[in-house]
């Protein structure tokens, strides 16, 4: 993808601590795939199972690893981990919009609320009394910020977030569009008749670099406080139930679902479409793969997964009668197995 930013293969070299072979000044204005990348622009090879691809890209240089180095004909940036380093070049060619510093005609801003000069508030935002907000912030259009809620420096809440009150942010979030952060957790009591709601008293606590995807929930503590730390990534449309904890830099996939007071090790991954039970622990470095459940608390690292591989309807079918045949099928064969000694 080309964009209106152009560098040298020198600069960013310089820019990304890379080492470079070639032509330091090739002139790279945007980045592409090995498959669609054009002359000008600047792609990589992260996966050796592509590497037949690189002989015919097209791209004026490739970042590889220096093993692959010779593969390619023209200019090469050397990594030690060329998606990382991908992912620092996209940087470098991002052209999303700089909003401008200031609250916006429309907008709503308590008189009590100390605004840095540098926080941009959009058009028909509200910040409730009590709101402290951060230097440098982005405040999208249609956010609400509820009472006493509070962002650290350099946050950018796309349109239309909602911070309940008494929600604290970190510095460096990104927050899409649509995300609702401290709603009420899923709490009732029945009395026999009625389900009697639970009054969540706690709130959510979001440290530093975590990234919400958008129509995330998060639901606030019932009495303690739901916890993100620092360096969570949160994809779309994913729900974080009352009291969880997520530790550090761990990953929760699209459409995947936390039940209330679960709690996440650090360096984890979730799948997407996956899901927990309430009240479980999961380690440090787990990887849970999509569409899985967690049924019961996970006390070692690796990798774990639930669930059936899709098939043909017939079979799944067949299979699905075998199924509901296991429980007569192991009685009869522990009878015969008791014939068996016998004899």
């Amino acid at each position: 993808m080309a964009h209106n930013k152009s560098y040298t293969l020198g600069e960013i070299a310089s820019l990304l601590n890379l080492k470079l072979v070639g032509d330091g000044q090739c002139v790279i204005n945007g980045i592409g795939t090995l498959k669609s990348a054009s002359s000008g622009q600047l792609s990589f090879l992260s996966n050796p199972a592509y590497i037949d691809q690189l002989g015919a890209c097209q791209a004026s240089a490739v970042i590889v690893e220096e093993k692959h180095a010779e593969a390619f004909v023209s200019n090469v940036l050397i990594s030690s981990s060329p998606y990382v380093s991908f992912a620092e070049a996209t940087a470098l060619f991002d052209d999303s919009p700089e909003p401008e510093s200031g609250v916006h005609a429309s907008a709503y801003v308590n008189d009590a609320v100390d605004l840095p000069d540098s926080v941009s508030i959009g058009a028909n935002a509200v910040v409730e009394a009590g709101v402290i907000i951060g230097e440098n912030c982005v405040i999208g259009p249609g956010c609400y910020l509820g009472n006493k809620a509070k962002l650290g420096s350099n946050c950018y809440l796309h349109s239309n977030v909602s911070l309940y009150h008494r929600v604290a942010i970190g510095n460096n979030a990104i927050i899409h569009s649509g995300a609702v952060i401290g709603a009420d957790g899923f709490g009732f009591a029945f009395d026999g008749e009625k389900s009697v709601k639970i009054r969540q008293l706690g709130s959510v606590k979001i440290g530093d670099d975590v990234e919400i995807g958008a129509c995330t929930t998060i639901d606030r503590g019932a009495l303690e406080d739901t916890v993100i730390c620092d360096g969570v990534k949160i994809d779309n449309q994913v729900q974080i139930g009352h009291n969880v904890t997520i530790g550090q830099h761990s990953v929760i996939c699209g459409c995947a679902g936390v039940s209330g007071s679960v709690t996440i090790g650090k360096y984890c991954v979730l799948g997407g479409a996956s899901g927990t039970v309430g009240h479980i622990s999961i380690a440090d470095k787990v990887r849970v793969s999509a569409m899985s459940l967690v049924s019961e608390s996970i006390t070692e690292p690796g990798t774990y997964s639930s669930g059936t591989w899709h098939m043909k309807t017939s079979q799944w079918k067949r299979s699905n009668i075998r199924f509901q045949q296991l429980d007569s099928i192991t009685k009869r064969l522990k009878e015969l197995e008791k014939s068996t000694d016998k004899n």
